[in-house]
C-alpha cells in the first residue's frame, strides 16, 4: 500500500511539473521547435556572455539588458567569455557559418543550466534575442517592474530562418501625422515580432512630411492643413480664415535619428513621395509644378475626387505636370536629398491613383505626346516614371513603385508593389522584375477588421483570417522574384496612435508569420491561440489591440418569399452567439444561435448580438439596423 501511495505521488509530481511548466507561444512560428524538460531561471546573477568583443554584439545584448531589467528591476552582467560558466546567456556569433542559418537565422538552445543563441550575422542574434523574450513570461513587457515573478525560460532546442528576405510595414505619415517617438514605437513593435522593413508614407495630398532644405516652401505651406474631427473624406471644406496648424514634418536631424533606432533594431527604412497623384501639398506648396493654373491648398480631409466603378477622376488637379521641366528639376532637389539621408537601397516613387482627367485637355501634355509619341495617358505617365526613374538612379539608388507604374510599359530596373490583387506582381515577374506583394485584398491593416456595425467605416472589411491566408508566391511564378510582403497602414481614418495599433495588431502578427515561417507550418488553429498568448503580452506593454476575432460574422440573405433571413458565422472555434430582436441587450440566457437560418421577425429592432466563450462573455456587443440587413441581400 505504502508503495502504490508513492508511486501515484511521484506521478502527481510529475503531472504537476508537467502541467506548469512553461507555455511555448513564439509569433513568427519558428522553423524548428524542439521541447526539452526542465526551466532556465533569469535573475540578478545571470550573465549576458559575448562571443567576442564587438559593437553589433553589444547592441544586442545591451537590447536584451534593457528589456529583462525594465520589467524584472533588475540588469544583467554583460562580459566577454567562453562557455563554461552556468546561469549565463551566451551570444555567439559562429566562426564557421551554418549554411541553414544564412544572414538573419539564429539557433537556440536553452537548458537548466543555461542559454546560447547562434548566429552568423549580428541581425540573427537580434532575432533570437526576440524569440528568447518570447520565451520568457508575459509580464516581460511590463512597463513597470513586475515584482516576487520567477522569469523562467523553457528547456527548448530551435532552429529558425526566415522565408523572405523583405519583411515590411508600411506607415502613412502624410494623411495624420504621427510623432517621431511614436513612430520609434511603431518600429520597436515591428522588431519584436521580426520585420525587416518600414515603408515610410512621407508625401501625400494631405501633408509633406519630410524637411528639403533647398525647398523650404514644402513644409512651411506643405505639412500643414486645417484639424478635422469626424470622418475623412466627409469633411466640410475648410473656410479661408481657418488656421492651418495641424500636422507637421520631420527635419532631417529627426531622419537620422529614426533611421539610427530602425538600425539598431535591424530595420531599414524606404522612404516614399508619392508622385505623379497625390501630390497636392506639393502644388500647394510650388504651384508652378501643376498642369492647372490656380490657387492650392493643402487637403484636410474633404472631397476631392470621384470614384466611381471602374475608375476615378480629380475635382481638383492634385498632379505634378509630366510636360513641366520645373518638376524634374524640383524632383532632382528633392531625390537628392532624401538619397543622402536614407541609407536603404530603394526610394519609392509611388506612381498610383493618378488621375489624368486635368492632363486630357491640357495643351503641355498634348505638346508631350506629339513630340515623345505617346499614345494614350498612360503612356504619359510611363514618361514621367522613366524621367522618375533616372533621377533616382543618377543618385545611387533603386527604384520601386506601385504596379499602376506597369500601365504604359515598365521602366527597366525599377522593382513593383502589388497592391490591387496579385495580377500586377505577376505580370511585373514575367518582365523580369523584383516584386513585393502586397495585396490590398490581405495586407491593408487600415480596412475594417470585423462587421461595419461595430468598426469605424472604412473601404471594406479584412479579418485576420483572411491576412494568414496569403501566399505571397502565385503558382507559376518564379519565387526567386519575389521579394517578400509587408503590411500596408494607410492613416485616413487613423487620427491617434492608440487607433494606429489598435488597426495593425493582431493582424501584424499574421503577416509576420506569412513573411517569415514557413508555408508548410502555418496552421490557424495554433496560430489563434498564440495570437490570444500575445493579447496578454499587449496588454502588459500598454498596447491597443483589435480583440475583432471574438465578433461574429453577420450573413443576411431572402427567401423567394423576400423573407429576410440571418446567420452568424466565427473565425474561431468555441463561441456561442446570443442575438435579441426587441431592442434588448442579449447575454448568454437570450436565444442562442444553433446553426440554422434565423427569420428576422417582421416588426424587428434592431439585431443586437453578443459572442460568448466558456459561459462568458468574449465578443463586444453589436447592433445592427434591420434596414443594414436588407442592404446587404441586395449587394451583388
Amino acid at each position: 500500500m505504502k508503495k502504490i501511495f508513492l508511486i501515484f505521488g511521484a506521478s502527481f509530481l510529475m503531472l504537476a511539473s508537467i502541467a506548469q511548466s512553461p507555455k511555448i507561444s513564439i509569433i513568427p512560428q519558428p522553423v524548428e521547435v524542439k521541447e526539452g524538460t526542465g526551466t532556465f531561471v533569469v535573475n540578478a546573477s545571470t550573465k549576458i556572455i559575448l562571443s567576442k568583443e564587438d559593437a553589433s554584439i553589444k547592441k544586442v545584448a545591451a537590447s536584451l539588458n534593457g528589456e529583462i531589467s525594465a520589467a524584472a528591476g533588475f540588469a544583467l552582467n554583460i562580459a566577454v567569455g567562453s562557455r563554461l560558466e552556468k546561469n549565463a546567456i551566451y551570444l555567439q556569433l559562429l566562426q564557421t557559418p551554418d549554411a541553414k542559418l544564412g544572414d538573419e537565422g539564429y539557433r537556440l538552445i536553452s537548458s537548466a543550466n543555461d542559454v546560447t543563441i547562434s548566429a552568423n550575422k549580428p541581425a540573427g542574434l537580434f532575432y533570437g534575442v526576440q524569440t528568447l523574450l518570447q520565451l520568457l513570461p508575459n509580464e516581460i513587457e511590463s512597463q513597470k517592474v513586475v515584482k516576487n515573478k520567477k522569469w523562467t525560460i523553457p528547456a527548448v532546442s530551435i532552429m529558425d530562418n526566415p522565408r523572405f528576405a523583405w519583411r515590411g510595414l508600411m506607415l502613412d505619415v502624410s494623411r495624420h501625422f504621427f510623432t517621431k517617438d511614436e513612430v520609434k514605437v511603431f518600429i520597436d513593435d515591428m522588431a519584436k515580432y521580426k520585420y525587416n522593413r518600414m515603408h515610410f508614407h512621407l508625401t501625400d495630398d494631405q501633408g509633406w512630411r519630410i524637411e528639403i532644405k533647398s525647398l523650404p516652401k514644402l513644409t512651411e505651406v506643405g505639412a500643414w492643413n486645417v484639424k478635422k474631427t469626424g470622418r475623412f473624406n466627409f469633411f466640410t471644406p475648410p473656410g479661408d480664415d481657418e488656421p492651418r496648424d495641424y500636422g507637421g514634418f520631420y527635419t532631417q536631424e529627426d531622419i537620422k535619428e529614426l533611421i539610427a533606432y530602425a538600425k539598431d533594431r535591424f530595420v531599414e527604412i524606404m522612404p516614399e513621395v508619392d508622385i505623379p497623384g497625390h501630390s497636392l501639398a506639393a502644388v500647394a506648396s510650388y504651384p508652378e509644378l501643376s498642369c492647372t493654373p490656380g490657387k492650392y491648398k493643402v487637403n484636410s480631409g474633404e472631397q476631392f475626387m470621384n470614384w466611381y466603378d471602374g475608375g476615378f477622376s480629380a475635382m481638383i488637379d492634385n498632379t505634378l505636370c509630366p510636360a513641366n521641366e520645373k518638376v524634374y528639376t524640383f524632383l532632382d532637389k528633392v531625390f537628392g536629398e532624401i538619397s543622402a539621408l536614407f541609407p536603404f537601397e530603394y526610394i519609392h516613387m509611388g506612381g498610383d491613383e493618378c488621375a489624368k482627367n486635368f492632363w486630357e485637355i491640357n495643351p503641355q501634355i498634348k505638346e508631350l505626346m506629339q513630340r515623345e509619341k505617346l499614345k494614350d495617358m498612360h503612356e504619359v505617365q510611363s514618361y514621367f516614371v522613366g524621367r522618375v526613374n533616372k533621377i533616382i538612379n543618377s543618385k545611387g539608388k533603386k527604384m520601386m513603385g506601385w504596379d499602376e507604374i506597369l500601365e504604359g510599359g515598365l521602366v527597366e530596373g525599377a522593382a513593383v508593389m502589388s497592391w490591387r490583387g496579385m495580377k500586377g506582381g505577376i505580370d511585373a515577374v514575367k518582365l523580369g522584375h523584383e516584386v513585393v506583394m502586397t495585396p490590398n485584398s490581405h495586407v491593408y491593416l487600415d480596412f475594417m477588421q470585423t462587421d461595419g456595425a461595430i468598426e469605424p467605416p472604412v473601404y471594406a472589411s479584412l479579418r485576420l483570417k483572411k491576412v494568414y491566408e496569403l501566399e505571397p508566391v502565385p503558382d507559376g511564378v518564379n519565387p526567386k522574384m519575389i521579394k517578400g510582403t509587408q503590411g500596408n497602414v494607410w492613416s485616413e481614418q487613423l487620427f491617434n496612435n492608440r487607433h494606429l495599433q489598435y488597426m495593425v495588431w493582431p493582424r501584424a502578427f499574421a503577416v509576420s508569420e506569412v513573411a517569415w515561417s514557413p508555408k508548410t507550418t502555418r496552421n490557424w488553429n495554433d496560430f489563434i491561440g498564440r495570437v490570444e498568448d500575445h493579447f496578454e503580452r499587449f496588454n502588459f506593454a500598454n498596447r491597443k489591440y483589435a480583440p475583432s476575432i471574438y465578433d461574429p460574422v453577420i450573413k443576411a440573405k431572402k427567401n423567394e418569399k423576400n423573407t429576410l433571413f440571418v446567420d452568424f458565422d466565427s473565425e474561431i472555434d468555441g463561441l456561442d452567439i446570443y442575438y435579441s430582436f426587441d431592442n434588448s441587450f442579449p447575454d448568454n440566457y437570450y436565444p442562442k444561435y444553433a446553426g440554422k437560418s434565423i427569420e428576422v421577425p417582421v416588426d424587428a429592432a434592431p439585431l443586437k448580438l453578443i459572442s460568448y466563450r466558456n459561459g462568458k462573455p468574449i465578443g463586444r456587443m453589436m447592433t445592427i439596423t434591420i434596414e443594414e440587413l436588407k442592404k446587404r441581400t441586395e449587394k451583388k
